[in-house]
């Protein structure tokens, strides 16, 4: 029996399945599971085949009226996975990064009362709807450059009313635009102003009011907490984290970005998605996260966008087994850019991962970092057709002509959303 399909890209001069068993580990994350001449094709979202001209003749029926693209001169490859983006904020983070360029350090300036919390008290004056309007455009950036799935958090609202904000606006967002978000609640990703000389009070906060009410209506999947020095510690960490368990969210970890603190070895023990940042992670964080399934996602925007000499050990994680994944971290702080293809290019170029390795880890150990391997990150039968199009003559293109955006057409679920370089979804 004949497969039905009414979306199917023709003859790609390379297509990119990353396809395989996921996560993707030390070798296999090498495999990008390429076909040439490859032929893939879709009905009602949904991936029904890959393979090459002679099966697709054989084996698929194409419906009138459907869409066709011909793929001849382009490569194809899975939709950007960004596990990690805080996207809900307002403001700008401009003359903080003046003052970085001065030397000033991010410690020295979150101490004045600027980083996080500054966002936090932009966040708090928007209304809902500008703040969703903004995640809006900023989708449109990350759509251009091949993002097709995001994890977006809180964290800049820092009490109930304001957090709540951010994710109903993140939900609004995501019933608008095409790509998918995952929310995250982030309410412990720093100590609000009000509460700095009287931390416990907020943490008993986030415990008996804030996390039960964001899980009350359900506005997010995952709870992060950021462990850090001058932040939250360990066992402050520990603590929320067994609170975020107990209702019901799964966990991702900020973690050893600047002091390591053990939060890496406890985000491996407690089963957690993700361990994020890594820049500090000592050979013990390493070893937990290479005998776990807690993905080490790693940001090499913020080593950049920092100016920092210490990056995270990308190869040492890969060769020790670690899943590792690459995200934006897109932020007003720390990482401004919403380009998974610059992140792709900073994985090689800043961590020494090899093109083939980078690949994986924004796509496919991506999707594995929010637990939607089975349904993206990757472009296999029964998947989402989520597929990017690039005007380049070899995958590899994609890291050798950096400063430039290939991607000329988005597939989101089988839909056409960027054709030559342009929006074309209907909001």
């Amino acid at each position: 029996m004949m497969k039905k399909a009414d979306c199917v890209v023709a003859g790609c001069r390379q297509l990119l399945t990353c396809a395989g068993s996921i996560p993707k580990r030390k070798d296999a994350l090498r495999d990008v599971g390429l076909v040439e001449n490859g032929w893939i094709a879709a009905h009602e979202g949904r991936i029904v085949f890959v393979g090459d001209e002679r099966d697709f003749r054989r084996d698929v029926e194409f419906e009138c009226g459907g869409l066709w693209i011909d793929g001849r001169g382009f490569v194809g490859l899975p939709g950007f996975v960004d596990s990690h983006t805080h996207l809900p904020f307002a403001g700008d983070r401009a003359e903080e990064f003046s003052l970085r360029l001065n030397g000033w350090t991010y410690q020295q300036l979150a101490e004045k009362g600027m980083g996080i919390r500054s966002t936090v008290r932009a966040t708090r004056r928007i209304s809902k709807d500008d703040l969703r309007d903004a995640c809006l455009k900023r989708l449109d950036q990350m759509l251009l450059h091949g993002t097709t799935t995001a994890e977006a958090k809180s964290g800049y609202g820092l009490n109930v009313e304001d957090e709540i904000k951010q994710l109903e606006a993140l939900r609004e967002a995501d019933e608008r635009h095409p790509i998918d978000i995952v929310p995250t609640f982030m309410g412990a990703h720093e100590v609000p102003d009000e509460f700095q000389t009287r931390k416990e009070g907020y943490i008993d906060l986030l415990l008996q009011k804030i996390i039960p009410e964001i899980r009350r209506r359900g506005l997010a999947r995952f709870f992060d907490v950021f462990c850090e020095k001058g932040v939250f510690s360990l066992d402050e960490t520990k603590r929320l984290t067994e609170a975020g368990t107990s209702a019901g969210f799964q966990i991702k970890v900020h973690s050893d970005e600047f002091t390591p603190l053990g939060a890496t070895e406890l985000a491996a023990r407690i089963g957690a998605a993700s361990a994020d940042h890594l820049i500090a992670v000592t050979d013990s964080g390493i070893e937990a996260l290479a005998k776990s399934e807690t993905v080490a996602t790693l940001l090499p925007g913020v080593s950049f966008f920092l100016m920092l000499d210490k990056k995270a050990p990308a190869r040492k994680l890969v060769e020790a087994g670690a899943i590792v994944a690459l995200a934006s971290d897109f932020n007003p702080g720390t990482s401004m850019t919403e380009s998974m293809l610059f992140i792709l290019q900073l994985g090689v170029f800043s961590l020494r991962l090899s093109i083939e390795e980078a690949l994986n880890a924004t796509t496919s150990n991506g999707a594995f970092a929010i637990r939607m391997q089975d349904e993206v990150g990757s472009l296999t039968i029964g998947k989402k057709m989520d597929l990017i199009l690039c005007d380049i003559p070899d995958y590899r293109y994609l890291v050798y002509h950096p400063g430039v955006n290939p991607i000329t057409h988005v597939i989101k679920r089988g839909t056409l959303v960027v054709k030559d370089g342009r929006p074309v979804y209907a909001t």
